[in-house]
């Protein structure tokens, strides 16, 4: 065979794979968006989390915040992997 015949063969063959695969693309279904009819997944309310936020919220007057420092150092022993600290009036 000449050079001639090889490459329109080749070329004839990459066009046919290019419009395959064009309609397989355009007739596959889209499967990204979810079932409209699946719940929303709602992780469970963290109570160190709530109050974190409400630390923040308060400003410089949570560095005076007994409830703020506590949540604090349990929010630094959780992170480091540390048992939390017995407090020191016996947890009362």
């Amino acid at each position: 065979m000449e050079g001639k015949v090889l490459a329109r063969i080749a070329a004839i063959v990459f066009i046919a794979v290019a419009i395959t695969a064009t309609i397989i693309e355009m007739t596959r279904e889209d499967l990204s968006v979810p079932a409209p009819s699946a719940p929303a997944f709602q992780p469970p309310a963290d109570p160190l989390r709530e109050g974190q936020r409400r630390c923040q919220e308060m400003g410089e007057a949570a560095a005076n915040d007994p409830a703020c420092l506590r949540i604090w150092a349990e929010t630094r022993d959780r992170f480091l992997g540390r048992t939390p600290a017995p407090e020191p009036n016996g947890g009362q």
